[in-house]
Parts: structure tokens; C-alpha cells; sequence
């Protein structure tokens, strides 16, 4: 593979210049930032009616029930992504995934305005999701595979979180009837933007790059990405390898390797658990502490914080601090706000705020280092992975926070969390940073030796 800064590739009649994020490049990262902002709008806004419903249905228990089925979905989709992604193009994979989840938006919402068991309406959460983040690991794959750096990747994410926070305050804007949720043109526009905003991840699937064996396209960054076997690491063409050590003896030394570590899937779940559900309860915790006309401002405050995740995590990367240590840090970031949010809603918004910035951080820094340790045939995988283990920590932190607490003493829940975080970042701290003296005497010994 050519690995100039630019290259001439032919195209039509003629020539177009091309780099590592060339004009053809930009232009496929662009429409990939689109559809996936416009679906996340969408979905946003839709999911935001649903909550509120839920809260004005059966209370902050029933808004918890959906928001747990929501993060098991994402916890399903790992397992499920990597099966289809084993068997299916980037294409087959974004169209069959987007129109499922068209079809599940629509029943969900439908189901709980007509009145269906709450239990029912979980269900088919938890499938909606399923098939939205089967659909997102491959949005991700297809950005990875035009720009395989990390800083790309998080400008994905960091755009899709701050039109999410939009969505929902629009959602929380918009009137409401007697039955707790927008009526006649409202709720038909409602119907239309939450189904309708896949329609751009659909059109942009026509032009995937991803398929089971690596990347179709011949245009292909500096580390291919593929769903399953047969995507190797390019530093030259297959065909000038070795014999016997092509892209073959690539697949049978990358299949070896497990695609994600245990201890990054352990530290980043456990992080969710204690840190996450304020966050993820953000809507209805808002709306039962200083009513649903301050949600919008929550939502601002969050879109602002993501805004600035980038800068954050280049602030904090530039410390050199062990993984595990800066995402407890991105941990306490995300509670501290809600020390003080039943007392005013100035610290609920200072709460988001800080949330916007520490979670898209962490989970941007999470992805990015799982993705780097991946093989390169299971980065796909990784990614699911990742994104799955921290909704199962999320999960549990939404079912049980309504169980532990009342919105009232959220506070006394956030409390107990810090004091864990905290004393975890002390004692990674002590062992990651403080030299042991066996530690430091080789290191004079090294010292000496080089002077």
C-alpha cells in the first residue's frame, strides 16, 4: 500500500490527488457525520416524548424500567454484531439494521400512547436498540475504515452526543395534552422525525466500504478495519509479502488474539455502574426535582460539556496517566454536579454540564484504546464489545438507582459513589505513580551506568 503523504489514483479520465484524509475521504466522513447526526437527532427527540410519557404514566420506576431496556439492548447488540457482521456487508448490515429500528421506533412509541404493558414496551425497546446499535458499531466501522485515527473517532462520537442533547430539548419543549405528550401536528411531526432520520444511514449504506473479509474500496486507511477474518494490518500489499505470510498467515496469527481485554471491559463497565445513572436518568431526575421546563436546560448544559470533551481528553492525555486512572477521574467529573441537584437546579445544570464533558471523554478514550489493542480483524467486534459492557454497567446503575433512592436524596447515592471513586483513584495512584524502591534502585543503577 502507497504510504506517501499523497498519491495520484486514477479516476475517470484524469487524476485526483488523495491523502490520508483526502478529498474522496472528507467527503465519506462528511456524509457519515450527517446521517449519523440526523438519525441521532431523531432519536433523540423521539426517545425524550417516550421518557417524559413514561414519567407521567408510572413515575420515575417506569421511566427506569425503559431506560434499563434501552442498555440491554446495547449489551445484546454485542454478541448480535458480531454474528451478522461475520455475514454481512457494511451495506446489508446499516440497511437490514436501520430498517428494523424504523419499524421498532414507531411500534414503542405507538404501544405506549395506546396504553400497552409496560412490560411489552420494554421488550420492544430492548429490540429497538439491539438493531440502533448494531447499526452504530458499523457507522463507526465505516468512519475507522476513511480515517483510522483516533481523533476522528471522537469527533464522530462528540458530534452525535451534542445533537442528542438538542433532540432532547426540543422533545422537552414541545407542548403537551392531557395525556402527557404532544397531540395532533406535534405528535404526526414526532412520528415522522423519529422514523424518518434514518432514511440518510440508509442512502449513505449504498456506498460502504465494509465487508466480511476487510474493506472493499481500494482507497483504505493505515490500519484496515474488518468485521471478521481476513482484514489485515497494511504495511505493503499481500501480494509482496513472504510466502505462507500474506493475508492467510495474517488471519491465522490475528484469530489467536481475543479482541477486546477483559480488564478494559471490567474497568470500563465498573466505571458506568458507579458513575453513569445520574446521567442516564438525567430526564426524568430533572423533571421530578424542578419540572420538565428545565429538561431543556440540562440538555444545553450537556451539549455544551460535549463540545469541549475533545480538549478535555487532550488535556488529560498529555498527563500520561494510566488508563484505568483517568477514566476514574472521567468517573468522579460525572457525579460531583449531583451532590447539590435536589437543592437547586443550578447544580443540575453544572451536573450535566460537567457529565457532557467527562462522559463522551471517557467513552471516546475507551473506544480509542480498545480499538488500538484490537487485532484488526475483531476491531469491529472490540467496539461492540466496548460500547456493550458499558450500557450493562449502566444499565444496572438506572434499575437500581430508583430502588435505592428517591429523586429527593439522589444526592446521598451520589455521595457513596464519589467517596468509592475517589478512594479507587487514590490507591491506582499509589500504585502507578509512587516509585517502589526495588523500582527506583534499578532505575539509579540505569542512571549510572548511562553516565
Amino acid at each position: 500500500m502507497d504510504t506517501d503523504r499523497t498519491r495520484r489514483e486514477p479516476t475517470g479520465g484524469g487524476h485526483r490527488r488523495i491523502g490520508p484524509v483526502g478529498l474522496r475521504r472528507a467527503g465519506r466522513l462528511r456524509e457519515l457525520v450527517v446521517a449519523g447526526v440526523v438519525d441521532s437527532f431523531g432519536m433523540a427527540l423521539g426517545w425524550t416524548i417516550l421518557i417524559l410519557l413514561a414519567v407521567s404514566r408510572g413515575g420515575l420506576a417506569e421511566a427506569a424500567l425503559y431506560n434499563a431496556a434501552m442498555l440491554i439492548g446495547v449489551v445484546l447488540s454485542a454478541p448480535v454484531t458480531g454474528w451478522l457482521a461475520r455475514r454481512w456487508s457494511g451495506r446489508t448490515l446499516l440497511r437490514g439494521a436501520a430498517g428494523t429500528e424504523i419499524l421498532l421506533r414507531v411500534g414503542a412509541l405507538a404501544g405506549l400512547i395506546a396504553g400497552l404493558p409496560s412490560w411489552l414496551i420494554a421488550l420492544a425497546v430492548t429490540a429497538m436498540h439491539v438493531a440502533a446499535w448494531v447499526g452504530f458499531a458499523a457507522m463507526r466501522a465505516e468512519v475507522a475504515a476513511v480515517d483510522a485515527r483516533p481523533r476522528s473517532m471522537t469527533r464522530y462520537a462528540l458530534a452525535i452526543a451534542a445533537v442528542e442533547a438538542a433532540g432532547t430539548g426540543l422533545g422537552a419543549l414541545l407542548p403537551v395534552g392531557a395525556g402527557g405528550y404532544p397531540t395532533g401536528a406535534p405528535l404526526i411531526m414526532i412520528f415522522i422525525g423519529y422514523a424518518g432520520s434514518l432514511l440518510p444511514t440508509i442512502i449513505s449504506a449504498g456506498r460502504a466500504r465494509m465487508t466480511p473479509d476487510g474493506v472493499a474500496r481500494r482507497i483504505m486507511p493505515a490500519r484496515i478495519l474488518g468485521y471478521a477474518a481476513g482484514a489485515p494490518a497494511v504495511s505493503a500489499p499481500a501480494a509482496a509479502s513472504p510466502a505462507g505470510e500474506g493475508v492467510t498467515g495474517h488471519r491465522r496469527r490475528s484469530s489467536r488474539r481475543a479482541a477486546v481485554s477483559p480488564r478494559l471491559l471490567v474497568a470500563g463497565g465498573g466505571i458506568m455502574l458507579l458513575a453513569s445513572g445520574p446521567t442516564l436518568l438525567a430526564v426524568p431526575l430533572t423533571t421530578e426535582l424542578h419540572g420538565r421546563h428545565w429538561v431543556a436546560g440540562a440538555a444545553i448544559a450537556f451539549s455544551i460539556g460535549c463540545l469541549l470533551a475533545t480538549l478535555a481528553v487532550e488535556t488529560i492525555g498529555s498527563m500520561r496517566l494510566p488508563a484505568v486512572l483517568r477514566w476514574t477521574l472521567w468517573g468522579l467529573a460525572m457525579l460531583i454536579g449531583w451532590l447539590g441537584a435536589p437543592l437547586h437546579v443550578v447544580s443540575v445544570l453544572i451536573a450535566q454540564f460537567l457529565a457532557g464533558v467527562s462522559q463522551t471523554a471517557f467513552e471516546g478514550d475507551m473506544d480509542a484504546l480498545v480499538a488500538d489493542e484490537a487485532p484488526a480483524d475483531g476491531i469491529t467486534t472490540a467496539l461492540a464489545y466496548s460500547a456493550s459492557v458499558r450500557a450493562l454497567g449502566g444499565s444496572v446503575a438506572v434499575k437500581m438507582l430508583p430502588v435505592l433512592v428517591t429523586a429527593q436524596s439522589i444526592d446521598r447515592a451520589v455521595s457513596a459513589a464519589v467517596l468509592v471513586l475517589g478512594l479507587a483513584a487514590l490507591v491506582l495512584w499509589t500504585l502507578t505513580s509512587v516509585p517502589r524502591p526495588a523500582v527506583a534502585r534499578r532505575r539509579a543503577t540505569a542512571r549510572r551506568i548511562a553516565a
